[in-house]
């Protein structure tokens, strides 16, 4: 299976605290801003090395989009596609302990606001712009002052999307879609969470490109998976997380499947998934409802 269809998504690279299950460990024991940039710039360097050639960062992923500058500057790589998001301000100060990590608002003046700190990091090198966890109810569907600046930026040569979160996923992306400013769909996939699937696939249909983050439930299927994925895993020789991202290439209309890898070790174990072939997996999705109840509840680390 092609490398092009993997993708690295630095949520969990750029700032000292996520929500990622097994993330303690695979990071800096100091988590600095110097040695958070340093293990970085290894996952960005190993990932490179492997052949993945676009990486997903957002404004409210700490540091990422200056940690990301500053790799492509450094290594002169021209060839690596950057999608990043708009919508979440990161506001821990890089406190892990913090009580709030970020602040979400979909406005027309976050949108200039961040797009200019975006531009100024990454310069040209943004191809794919996307609000950060849209939902039905958002403000956007209505703004229409934002609608045009985004159909504007679109029209500039930047395509723009959005990332959905929740469980009304697909009603959200069906809904965001009809809006002709979008051409690029981010969400959440993975087995215990598929909902969003058929609205996803329509997407594809419908000409947009397709990424799919949280293929392995923010570490929940490496923790504690399914005894069905664990039983894969040994006989494929490879961890859970590696069936789980599988399982996310195996869907036909998935262009971009993103490893969240905190580490190269990590990194290495999710690119197994390349040498994995499902004859067909089985169902073990969770209610929508009772899914995005759990994620709520992880504890950011």
């Amino acid at each position: 299976m092609p490398v092009d269809r993997i993708g690295l998504g630095l949520a969990a690279l750029g700032r000292p605290a996520y929500i990622n299950l097994g993330r303690e460990d695979a990071l800096p024991r100091d988590r600095t801003v110097d040695a958070m940039r340093r293990a970085c710039w290894q996952v960005l360097d190993a990932a490179y090395g492997r052949g993945v050639r676009w990486v997903d960062a957002a404004r409210s992923y700490g540091r990422s989009e200056e940690f990301l500058a500053g790799w492509l500057a450094d290594r002169e790589i021209t060839d690596v596609t950057v999608s990043s998001k708009w919508g979440y301000a990161y506001v821990a100060d890089w406190r892990p302990d913090a009580e709030v990590h970020e602040v979400k608002e979909h406005s027309l003046a976050r949108f200039t606001d961040q797009w200019a700190q975006t531009r100024a990091l990454l310069g040209k090198q943004v191809s794919y712009y996307q609000v950060h966890s849209l939902t039905p109810d958002s403000p956007l569907f209505t703004d229409r002052a934002l609608l045009e600046a985004l159909a504007a930026l679109a029209e500039s040569g930047v395509r723009v999307g959005f990332s959905t979160s929740g469980p009304a996923q697909a009603e959200t992306v069906d809904r965001a879609l009809a809006l002709d400013v979008f051409t690029v769909v981010q969400s959440t996939w993975n087995v215990l969470e598929p909902s969003a699937g058929p609205a996803l696939k329509q997407a594809h249909d419908a000409g947009a490109h397709v990424l799919l983050k949280e293929t392995v439930a923010n570490g929940r299927l490496i923790a504690n998976p399914p005894a069905r994925i664990a039983e894969l895993a040994k006989r494929h020789s490879v961890g859970p997380d590696a069936i789980a991202i599988a399982a996310a290439l195996a869907q036909p209309w998935a262009d971009t499947v993103l490893s969240g890898a905190a580490s190269t070790t990590q990194l290495d174990a999710n690119l197994r998934a390349l040498d994995v072939v499902l004859d067909g997996l089985e169902d073990f999705a969770e209610p929508a409802t009772e899914y995005w109840a759990t994620r709520s509840r992880l504890a950011w680390n």
